[in-house]
């Protein structure tokens, strides 16, 4: 049996006197795209957090490709990160965002950093795209440009953090889309912290749900199915809820 790539086993999580989740377990497997789901305040991004080493949690391990916990003072990461909205620097172009992993973490010279950086917009889709400054491109734009900085590295694993949040909706589908590529034809590794039903519905082959009440995992497995289940009302009502609600 293959080893997941991530595997997290009795995580407990918050800071001070506040615990978020507590002995929370599971893992995400090589090749598939996993979305950590719930309500605001359950922790999602918290959790995200600590699975890139951003925060340390308060007990319990976790462990990305075999190598236990990330540590980014460590050298390079093992994977890639698209922050909220985009996080791009707004005082450098495009080009200089996504080039900005290769000047920290390798030795190439300039003219390959230029032409991988070429290559990154090409396979999102902003060919042409890199002597613009953020300020100059849409939001979809934006996203699409973070994803090609966090591939910048040639990572297996990418962390998305709301990556469809705030589109319109062609904006939204094209950018599923565009995720779903990365996964089979680059055969990434994808956990996505989203509320954007339609896109769990879309792209997520399995995920968790957190619950913020009861600090714990309430849900594993594949969105369609558990869309389909009404043996814990709480989730029912997260995967049935309107579009207008999402």
């Amino acid at each position: 049996m293959t080893e997941p790539l991530i595997q997290v086993t009795g995580l407990t999580m918050g800071w001070d006197d506040v615990i978020l989740q507590k002995d929370a377990t599971f893992h995400v497997d090589r090749g598939e795209v996993f979305a950590i789901l719930g309500g605001s305040g359950c922790g999602k991004s918290t959790l995200l957090r600590n699975l890139i080493g951003l925060e340390t949690p308060m007990a319990g391990e976790i462990s990305i490709a075999g190598l236990g916990h990330p540590n980014l003072d460590a050298g390079r990461p093992p994977f890639g990160v698209m922050f909220q909205g985009g996080a791009l620097f707004g005082s450098l172009t495009v080009g200089e965002n996504i080039g900005l992993p290769l000047e920290e973490w390798t030795k190439l010279p300039h003219e390959a950093i230029g032409a991988i950086v070429r290559a990154k917009l090409k396979l999102v889709g902003l060919d042409g795209a890199e002597n613009k400054l953020p300020s100059e491109i849409s939001g979809g734009m934006k996203k699409r440009a973070a994803i090609a900085r966090a591939m910048a590295l040639e990572p297996d694993l990418l962390f998305l953090d709301e990556p469809s949040a705030g589109l319109d909706p062609v904006s939204a589908v094209e950018l599923d889309d565009l995720i779903l590529t990365l996964n089979r034809v680059l055969g990434l590794t994808l956990v996505l912290v989203t509320h954007e039903l339609p896109s769990i519905l879309k792209i997520a082959r399995r995920c968790i749900m957190l619950d913020k009440d009861t600090q714990s995992i309430i849900a594993t497995g594949d969105p369609r199915k558990l869309r389909e289940d009404d043996s814990d009302p709480r989730v029912h009502q997260f995967f049935n809820r309107l579009p207008r609600e999402s």
